[in-house]
Parts: C-alpha cells; structure tokens; sequence
C-alpha cells in the first residue's frame, strides 16, 4: 500500500482536478477546492491536522463503545482484540480510499457528493436514501439508549415506550433551532461524559463486584469463546459500530486547510486512538464483569453506580441523537427546497422555510420513534444498523468509488491487481454482513422477545435495562 505522499505523486490529483470536475460531474462548477474555495472560502476552511483528529474523535466515540465489553464476552478476548484491530485497519483503508477520490474531485463536500460524481442522478438519490436511513436509525438508538438509562435511574417507574417517547421528544424539541451552535460545542464536554461514565463503571465493579453477582464471584474470562456462529456475527456487527464515522468524513475534509496533505496524518491517527482505547474499555470491562458483562456495558456497575453513570452520560447521548438528527433533516431539508425552487429561502426566517423544517423533523422522529419501539434492545438495534447501512458507508462505497476512479486500469499491474482483489472483498464484506448482518440480528431479537428477559416484543413495556 502505497503512502499518503506516494498516492499524491502517483495520482494526477492536480493535473486532473479541472477535468475531472467538467467531466465527470455537471453539478460541479466550483473552483478547487468546492464551495468552500470562493470568496470568503478561507473563513470556513479553518481546520488543521490536530483539529481534524479532535474532530473526527468526537464523531466515532460515543454510545457504540458502550456496546463492546458485551462482544469481547461473547467472542472471547483474544478474537475480540483481533477483529477490533482487523476492524480498524479496515476502516482506515476506506477512509484512505474516501480521501483519494477526494483528492481528484476536491468539489465534493459529501459523500453523497462523491456517489453523484461516480454514478450519477440514479446513485445519488439511492445513496441520499440510506445516508438519511442511516441518520435516522442512529437517532433510533441514542432513544434506546436513553430509555436503558431512563430505566436504570427510576427502577422501571414507567412503561419503555414511554420513556422512548420522551427521549424523542426531548430530541425533537432540540432539533427545531435551524443551526447547530450548540452541537458544535458539546464535542468535548460529550466524550469527557462518557469516558468519565465508563471509568465509574470501572472503578465501581473494580472495589466492588458487577450488579446481580453474588457475594465471593469471580469472573469466569474466555480468552477465546465459541457460542455459535449468530453470537460471533452479532459481535463483529458490534465492533463494526464503533467505527462508522465514514459518512462525515468528506466534510471534514471540505473544511480543511489542507486536506490533501493533513487527512491521512489525522485519520490515521484516529484508527490508533480508537483501537487502542476500544481495546481498554472492552477488555477492562470484561474483565471485571465477566459473564455479567451487559450492553450497554454501564449497566454491569452496582446499582447506585450505573445510576450515577448512565445520569452522567445522558447529555452526551441526546447531543448525539440532535447532531444526528439535525444533519439528516438538514439534508431532506435542502433537497425539499430545491424541489420547491425556493433555495434562497433556505437561510431565512419565511413561513415556508420554517413549516418545511418543522414538518421534516416532526416526520424524521416520528420515524425514530417508531423504530425505537419496534427495536427496543440495544444490541439488536446496533447490529441491525451494522448490517445494513454501516456495511456500506463504512466499507462498500468506498470500494465502488475505487473501481470508479480505476475504470480501465483494474489489471495494469501487479499493484493494481492487489487492490483489485482487495476491493472485490470489501464489497463482498459489505453483503455478506448485509445478508448473514440481518439473519443474526434478527433471529437474536427474536430469541429474546420469546425469552422472559424483560421486553416480549416490540412496543414493548418491559424493562429493556434487564437485558
């Protein structure tokens, strides 16, 4: 593989730049650089390599760590270490190829952006569906989530969907300011949030002993555990969400000073710093809950503690369902009025620009409810999101944007030929995990809505903290 400098000389990034854009993509006009290149453009190309790093940090840790711990119980420590660092690698070679096309088509400020580029009308509308799908099961899982933490801290004093309900609505009321100042101050007050959450988890099994354990446990650790091929799938799809941070790197790359030669320094960074602090989550968790390890992990802490932890965790949650959900009802938003040739009212405060904003987000978390209640358990919600469209924002796009900028050059050489092969794979990975990803997660929802674990189906009342 060659390196980010090598790839720069290889490429025809700067020859090919202008022609790429007249030719390959109609909608792009702009000068290098996008619409962030014209006047006034240095204003919002503000971010160097450390601020990208920080950025892109805050993007991909959140509420999917908490679900690790439960996948290094299921498959083991050693497996667990494995495909957390093979899922890294993975996600950086993506996140590489991302960049590359970026590199030729610098007026790209989206993914969405690049699909139009690489295929056109038809793949641009296909890949806006599944970014706002995606977006919205995100949001669908920060209210399982906060539900889970909800249960936790008034000992099931109401009904799930319920506490569902106010999660959106809390969520709702949040996303009907049209700016997202408030988003974008809460990056490091939110990762402090659940960093601290987890070190109370941490702490509180590590003087104590997990909740439901009894007196004189100790922890029964698999270093390699097989419990079934749909335990291990559901596992992988858990690791898999921890790094889906894929859909907003190209904006991050829009806004950069200097995108061609800082994005690999920081999303390279990025795979160290996440594997690694993955990697002590999971295994520290395990290894103090052992079999009473739980997803969310918090809620293996005694009592008082994961009530105190899930309280401090809270805020991070909701910010991260309004930053989701504002992102995906900007996006319908935009594409509305363009639909209704009123981009110009975009920006301001008519009638109709607020009565579209407010019907598209009352619809966008009507949705989220709907799916949270009929998704009520965490883990199930994760996986089902890992096989669908984490598959191929995370992985398969990438791949597909390589054969695109590749065409007629697939067998040119023994190099070429090896990412090739390396490409077919990754789009081969991006269905199986649609295929096998559904089986697993669904068959293991099902299980447990006939089990007597607390929550019998969806719409459910049952405690889906217990699980």
């Amino acid at each position: 593989m060659s390196t980010p400098n090598e790839s720069i000389k290889t490429s025809p990034v700067e020859k090919d730049a202008n022609l790429d854009r007249k030719h390959s993509d109609p909608a792009a006009s702009e000068e290098v650089g996008g619409v962030f290149g014209g006047e006034g453009g240095k204003n919002f190309r503000v971010m160097g390599r450390k601020s990208t790093l920080f950025a892109l940090l805050t993007n991909q840790f959140g509420i999917a760590a908490l679900g690790l711990p439960s996948a290094y119980r299921d498959i083991g420590i050693v497996p667990g270490i494995i495909v957390t660092w093979g899922t890294a690698l993975l996600a950086w070679y993506t996140g590489y190829e991302f960049w590359r096309f970026y590199c030729r088509h610098p007026h790209c400020v989206t993914v969405i952006d690049m699909a139009r580029t690489a295929g056109g009308r038809f793949w641009e509308v296909i890949v806006g569906i599944a970014f706002v799908i995606q977006l919205n099961m995100c949001c669908a899982s920060a209210s399982v989530t906060l539900s889970i933490g909800f249960n936790s801290i008034g000992d099931h004093s109401m009904c799930t969907v319920g506490f569902i309900g106010i999660a959106c609505l809390i969520s709702y009321l949040l996303c009907i300011p049209r700016t997202m100042k408030f988003v974008a101050q809460s990056g490091l007050p939110c990762m402090i949030s659940i960093i601290a959450a987890v070190l109370i988890t941490m702490i509180s099994i590590g003087v104590s002993k997990p909740n439901l354990a009894e007196d004189g446990w100790k922890p029964d650790l698999k270093v390699a555990n097989n419990p079934g091929f749909k335990t291990i799938f559901n596992a992988v799809l858990k690791i898999v969400w921890a790094f889906a941070g894929h859909h907003a790197y190209v904006s991050y790359m829009a806004e950069m000073r200097d995108p061609v030669k800082d994005f690999p320094w920081a999303l390279s960074w990025l795979g160290i710093i996440g594997a690694s602090f993955y990697t002590f989550l999971a295994v520290g968790i395990y290894c103090l809950s052992g079999e009473y390890t739980t997803s969310p992990a918090l809620g293996a802490a005694p009592r008082i503690a994961a009530k105190a932890a899930y309280g401090i965790v809270i805020p991070a949650i909701v910010t991260a369902a309004l930053a989701n959900g504002h992102i995906g009802i900007k996006y319908v938003f935009v594409v509305v009025m363009r639909k209704m040739n009123a981009l110009n009212e975009i920006t301001a405060n008519t009638p109709k620009s607020w009565g579209v904003w407010v019907t598209i987000a009352t619809v966008f978390w009507i949705v989220a409810f709907i799916i949270s209640n009929a998704i009520p358990i965490f883990d199930s919600l994760v996986s089902i999101q890992s096989a669908t469209t984490y598959a191929w924002f995370s992985f398969g796009i990438a791949s597909v944007l390589w054969f695109s900028w590749n065409k007629g050059n697939y067998f040119k050489s023994p190099k070429q030929i090896a990412f090739f092969c390396l490409n077919v794979s990754i789009v081969g990975w991006a269905f199986f995990l649609n295929g096998c990803g559904l089986w697993s997660s669904i068959t293991q929802m099902l299980d447990i809505f006939a089990s007597d674990k607390g929550v019998n189906g969806s719409f459910s009342c049952g405690d889906n903290s217990a699980l």
